[in-house]
């Protein structure tokens, strides 16, 4: 089974809230130095189900990421866990595009693969949480899609999917090609080995540009967006407290009843 698994780059969801700043001009994050960026949590996730079906039945995995040249790290990092190829779309035209933008750009690059039986992204990316990208590329590329995912299972050219609902999963069968968005409750990804690791830093990624995808600057990135940023800041925090005293315990207890009362606590 050939599978496609797209993989983005964040800021580490570990750095100290301390270390997190943003630039109110540009609506961007500013890197917290000395912090390196990370692959997405559920992308990362997205390669482990991946690589669970390679391990029972064969097949190739390629990873494909788009974003700027720091990106190839995670395309390296899914080498590593054992993916066969990565992919990088790497292009000025593709810098602050949204959802739709991103989406569209990954389907064009997936159509030039050509051969794949399915393509698995994280359910959301860890930096945005928007969910968008995944089910974009499905649309743009006229695939049934199920989000998001628990399990996947490959029997007699079919895919046994557990979806997760509100309250369990349902189980669900879908013909290749298809496109799956994957959860947490997958269980832990592996770690890459020594080995898994040396073998990636000798593999060349693969980069395409926007011409090599077949798309117009306008169609991607910022250009190509259909949503506007119209604010990224910092909420503001504040906490106060309040000391209720009393003649004694019960008379303090009762204070105490009056004021959550007259705060419409209770």
């Amino acid at each position: 089974m050939d599978i496609i698994v797209c993989v983005k780059q964040v800021p580490d969801p570990e750095t100290p809230p301390a270390s997190f700043r943003i630039d109110p001009g540009t609506n961007k994050v500013i890197p917290a130095q000395g912090i390196a960026p990370v692959i997405s949590t559920f992308d990362e996730l997205a390669v482990e189900a991946a690589l669970r079906i390679k391990d029972k039945h064969g097949g190739k995995v390629t990873a494909m990421t788009l974003g700027p040249e720091s990106a190839r790290d995670v395309l390296k990092h899914a080498m590593a866990m054992g993916a066969d190829e990565g992919i990088h779309l790497l292009d000025a035209a593709f810098g602050d595009g949204d959802g739709w933008a991103t989406a569209y750009a990954l389907a064009q690059a997936i159509k030039k693969v050509g051969r794949y039986d399915l393509v698995l992204c994280g359910r959301q990316a860890a930096d945005w949480d928007a969910g968008q990208v995944g089910l974009g590329i499905a649309e743009f590329l006229n695939l049934p899609s199920v989000t998001p995912i628990k399990k996947v299972e490959v029997s007699d050219g079919k895919l046994g999917v557990e979806r997760l609902v509100a309250d369990g999963f349902e189980v669900l069968e879908v013909s290749p090609p298809a496109l799956l968005t994957v959860s947490n409750e997958l269980g832990e990804p592996r770690y890459p080995t020594l080995r898994g690791i040396m073998m990636a830093a000798r593999k060349q990624v693969t980069t395409w540009n926007a011409q090599d995808i077949g798309v117009e600057a306008s169609q991607v990135g910022a250009r190509g967006a259909r949503t506007k940023l119209l604010r990224l800041f910092i909420p503001i925090r504040e906490s106060k407290c309040e000391i209720v005293e009393g003649e004694d315990v019960v008379d303090a207890a009762t204070k105490l009843a009056l004021r959550l009362r007259e705060s419409k606590i209770i």
